[in-house]
């Protein structure tokens, strides 16, 4: 009786050692709270950084030393070309500026007549990006010979004159040179009857600004 005690309590303690492993071994799974879904990150939006503003290019038609324009009035096609002789970088408000033009034109239909240059008109008109100023006072080159309408300018006699740009505001930073040119046209090659024909044209030049280190510097004031 005695040994089939024993056997019976080694049954028993296997039994609930078993029991044990089991627990331990239900006690290791994960835990509820890391089954569930993570908190969101939110994420700060990157900062934009303010861009400067950039002022716009100043427009320059002698930027490349000279331009050539066409233009129509009536029966009259005429060809012009402007220039300067001071380089742009000198074109600075205080400054004299020369502009220099020459010009040839033709006739259609061409049956010969002449045509001639009354008046050539220059009115210079300081500005920059936001406003305009008040305009130079008119340079007028106005035909005073007796013995012609005006100055021959049919092809191939030509016209060329030299207008100069005075002093403009500093605040400028571009002059709009407005040109207008009234032309007297043979009615037929014979005749002593002339038709006026009005051409206007429009030239851009950029002032030239002063460096950085041009600028006047402030001086500190010290007690003595």
């Amino acid at each position: 009786m005695r040994r089939l005690d024993i056997r019976s309590s080694r049954l028993a303690a296997a039994s609930v050692a078993t029991g044990l492993a089991i627990v331990v071994l239900t006690g290791c799974g994960p835990s509820p709270w890391a089954l569930q879904s993570p908190t969101p990150t939110v994420t700060e939006p990157a900062a934009v950084t303010p861009t400067e503003d950039v002022a716009p290019p100043v427009p320059n038609d002698l930027s490349s030393g000279s331009t050539e324009r066409r233009i129509t009035a009536g029966s009259v096609t005429a060809r012009i070309n402007y220039w300067s002789t001071l380089r742009m970088d000198l074109w600075t408000a205080s400054a004299l500026k020369p502009v220099s033009i020459s010009m040839v034109t033709r006739v259609t239909p061409n049956d010969g007549q002449d045509v001639y240059l009354q008046k050539a008109t220059m009115v210079a008109v300081p500005g920059n990006a936001t406003e305009s100023f008040p305009p130079l006072s008119p340079q007028v080159d106005e035909s005073t010979l007796t013995s012609t309408p005006g100055y021959l300018v049919r092809n191939p006699y030509s016209y060329s004159q030299t207008f100069n740009v005075g002093q403009v505001p500093a605040e400028a930073t571009f002059v709009t040179l407005q040109f207008t040119y009234d032309y007297l046209v043979q009615t037929t090659p014979t005749s002593k009857q002339f038709a006026k024909q009005t051409a206007t044209d429009t030239v851009t030049v950029a002032i030239a600004q002063p460096a950085a280190d041009d600028e006047p510097e402030e001086t500190e004031e010290t007690e003595g």
